[in-house]
């Protein structure tokens, strides 16, 4: 492999502006490629299929009567297919779907009836007050889970992806907030619609929003927390849960060692990390029938309680004796108001974990059997509190009736376990949503189901979260100091959430603010009642959740703006290539433009494959390299890869070519799914066929004669006997057809150079801060650029032949 290395920055003459374009470095061009074994003299039916549009009829010339002011093609980026769409799922499959959310969802608020009662009493209760709380979690999960996100924010998918930064990614498709990279805004669908689309009101709020910094940067830290704040809990989660199972133990066992329970819980937590490869759908298969059990336990349990002791607590199903238990304790009852919300946690991972099912599959999960089961268990478990008063400590295995305590504990132990696959599940989703924004490097995420595509495994953040809880659970090694570091961050959460879906409301539902503000308001005192109690947990132990999310904010907030920074940098020469070189009309010799000092272009023979990402502009590794060398390939192709959120891209669809200005010069795009495998060992024969294909399709006059014998080459009027014949590229066409002058040259070209060599030729973009910068933005953007370099994919992963590959460095300043 041959390294070029351009240090010095691109200056046109006689302009003070920079000339730039895309960067063309490796870790744009093939992140998300998976290695591809194929022969050169193989052809693959994915390979050689050309899907450009038939309607264009006329050729371009050769470079001998080449037109002087010709233009860059449109490069065909924006087809409807190009954008996510959201699955829809009905009958038996929606019905799979709500089995398998039901396994990963509910663990953790549905393992909340092991300790609500004993987290919000520290005493005996009177009845009064056992009525008074039970009444508040009663309505809180029809408030705060059923009301707000089961029938409300559910709705604010943005193309079936949930949580806070997919209604923040929502909002940025309907409202100027925030910036794109310039790569990748061919791939966003924006919808933004017309201010005399929204009504008056919604006119002036917008208007205010986009024109506002603070606002802009306020929605920005409330996305970024909202993300950082569920994977803090997704530290907690996992070790709380699994710890309290454990613990169980001594239930049976009150002399089993600390040692021990440690020991069990580390182990129990590499297990269940260790399964996260398989996927939603196969670990379900054993998560979701403990979870439905363990419900069905509860409900069972609580129909029996109602029964035996005291079924008058229904009573508790009037507001009003949660609103005279609150006026009636004052500040006791504001404080244990910490204690309750304990059961509904998990709410947000409900819906970060939205994209992995579907909002129908998780409404009948929770409506039909989640919701009922839940109001059982507590309805039940305070029959038996209201006759057993010392029972609060412990009501769930104290409740249980005769004969079924250790069947109750197995069960149990089992859904605490499960408990944590909530926020395990949700982190992978919101780690792939925040790479999409650019607040993330770009890791490895594997798609585990062909069928649901939103269900996501991210190899790196599981193997640091399994590190993070087992150090927690250590450290912390008791349940009562991990739940003092749990629900802050919850309700952050959920408070983020009421704000988002209210502006979605308005901009996307176009729903009046006038309409908007009384619930917004209704809700938003509810999350800020609950904040507020959860926050006298600081000191005891919640500091830690939020100074780790803060941390993690920090991280992705100095990464976005560093990838702003650079995106300003390359910006600066963002060009067609009509800008860069251009033709004499009457010799047909290929110069720089006079902006560039107007020199000859040497052409040198062979094929040169130029990779790229997003295929709008000029790859800036070209500009880079003609500019400099002042040379250049006798045949070019930019090549671009394009990846869809689909599992394949039928081969009809796959590849595009279009034109360029310059002669001989093609932009190949290839649009590719997450199971696709697109650079192969054989990459320069696929992209010659597609180009060749598109002659063939474009050219003008074109005579057609179908062959009988598919393996007849292409035959050409005063080019049969060109060398190119002998190329393994020229041996897959099914037809014969008959070419007029022009595009027999143009073919006789591209063979020709494939046959004599064959270049593949990347960027490697290095970055230099601004001497000027002050030290707090150098100290900054040297964290960024540290980040960046040890992420970014390496020249040594691009499955082609080694010996046919040259990369190319050149400096941006930033």
């Amino acid at each position: 492999m041959a390294t070029i290395k351009i240090a010095d920055l691109l200056h046109p003459k006689n302009e003070p502006s920079q000339a730039k374009s895309h960067s063309s470095n490796v870790e744009d061009s093939i992140h998300h490629t998976r290695p591809f074994a194929r022969s050169e003299t193989t052809h693959s039916r994915d390979g050689i299929y050309n899907i450009r549009s038939r309607s264009r009829s006329t050729g371009r010339p050769s470079h001998r009567h080449i037109a002087v002011n010709r233009e860059d093609d449109d490069p065909g980026l924006r087809r409807p297919g190009d954008f996510k769409e959201k699955q829809e799922f009905k009958g038996k499959m929606l019905l799979w779907l709500a089995y398998q959310s039901t396994g990963v969802i509910y663990g953790d608020i549905g393992t909340s009836p092991l300790y609500v009662f004993s987290s919000t009493f520290s005493e005996a209760p009177s009845r009064q007050d056992l009525i008074g709380v039970l009444s508040i979690i009663i309505w809180s999960l029809f408030m705060m889970v059923t009301v707000k996100y089961i029938f409300i924010i559910l709705c604010a998918d943005n193309d079936g992806e949930g949580g806070t930064f997919s209604t923040y990614s929502l909002l940025s498709r309907y409202m100027n907030i925030t910036d794109r990279d310039p790569r990748e805004a061919s791939l966003i669908q924006m919808k933004r619609y017309l201010t005399s689309d929204l009504q008056r009101s919604g006119q002036r709020v917008r208007r205010s929003l986009e024109s506002s910094r603070f606002a802009r940067g306020l929605l920005k830290v409330m996305g970024v927390l909202a993300v950082t704040m569920v994977m803090s809990d997704g530290l907690l989660t996992p070790a709380q849960s699994v710890l309290g199972a454990v613990q169980g133990i001594e239930v049976v066992n009150p002399g089993i060692s600390k040692g021990t329970i440690i020991g069990v819980t580390d182990a129990i937590l590499v297990v269940l990390f260790c399964i996260q490869p398989l996927g939603i759908t196969k670990f379900s298969i054993a998560f979701s029938p403990i979870i439905i059990i363990w419900l069905g336990f509860n409900a069972g349990f609580g129909a029996y309680n109602l029964a035996k002791y005291d079924a008058s607590v229904f009573v508790a199903f009037n507001p009003a004796k949660a609103f005279e238990f609150l006026i009636r304790h004052g500040e006791t009852g504001w404080r244990q108001l910490g204690g309750v919300l304990l059961a509904f946690t998990g709410v947000e991972a409900l819906f970060a974990d939205l994209g992995a099912f579907s909002r129908r599959a998780i409404q009948l999960s929770w409506l039909c059997y989640t919701f009922p089961c839940l109001l059982l268990a507590y309805i039940g478990q305070a029959a038996y509190i209201s006759a057993h008063p010392d029972a609060y400590s412990n009501p769930f295995y104290n409740a249980a009736p005769p004969g079924t305590v250790y069947p109750a504990l197995i069960i149990a132990i089992l859904a605490a376990i499960v408990a944590s696959q909530a926020i395990i599940t949700a982190t992978f989703q919101l780690l792939a949503q925040v790479m999409k924004l650019s607040y993330f490097p770009q890791i490895k995420v594997i798609h585990t189901s062909k069928i649901f595509h939103g269900q996501l495994y991210v190899p790196v953040a599981n193997w640091l979260l399994m590190v993070g809880t087992i150090l927690v659970a250590s450290i912390y090694n008791n349940t009562t100091s991990l739940g003092n570091a749990y629900g802050v961050c919850v309700m952050f959460v959920t408070f983020f959430d009421t704000c988002m879906v209210s502006l979605a409301a308005m901009f996307v539902w176009r729903i009046s603010p006038f309409i908007v503000v009384l619930p917004w308001l209704t809700i938003a005192l509810m999350d800020g009642t609950y904040l507020s109690s959860a926050l006298t947990k600081v000191p005891d132990g919640a500091w830690f959740t939020i100074t780790l999310a803060a941390v993690l904010a920090s991280i992705l907030l100095l990464w976005r703006f560093g990838k702003e920074q650079q995106w300003r940098a390359e910006a600066e020469d963002r060009f067609p290539t009509s800008h860069i070189v251009t033709v004499d009309p009457e010799d047909g010799q290929m110069h720089l433009t006079d902006r560039y000092s107007g020199s000859f272009l040497t052409s040198n023979r062979g094929l040169g494959i130029f990779f790229d990402k997003a295929g709008e502009t000029t790859p800036t590794v070209f500009s880079q390299f003609v500019l400099k060398l002042t040379a250049i390939p006798e045949v070019i192709v930019f090549f671009h890869l394009r990846p869809l959120e689909t599992p394949s891209v039928p081969p009809e669809n796959r590849h595009t070519v279009s034109r360029l200005a310059i002669p001989n010069c093609y932009r190949l795009v290839v649009r590719y799914g997450f199971n696709d495998e697109i650079i192969s060992p054989n990459l320069a024969s696929i992209i010659v066929e597609q180009v060749r294909r598109y002659l063939i399709d474009n050219q003008t006059g074109t005579q057609r004669r179908i062959s009988t014998d598919s393996r007849d080459p292409v035959s050409r009027e005063d080019h049969a006997d060109s060398s190119a014949e002998t190329s393994g590229a020229s041996n897959v066409l099914s037809e014969k057809v008959v070419l007029d002058d022009q595009a027999s040259d143009e073919l006789a070209k591209l063979e020709s150079a494939y046959a004599h060599k064959v270049l593949y030729i990347v960027g490697k973009e290095q970055m230099k801060i601004k001497e000027q910068s002050n030290y707090a933005r150098k100290a900054l953007l040297w964290i960024f650029l540290w980040i960046r370099e040890n992420t970014r994919n390496k020249i040594a992963n691009l499955r082609v032949p080694t010996d046919k590959v040259i990369e190319v460095g050149f400096l941006k300043e930033i």
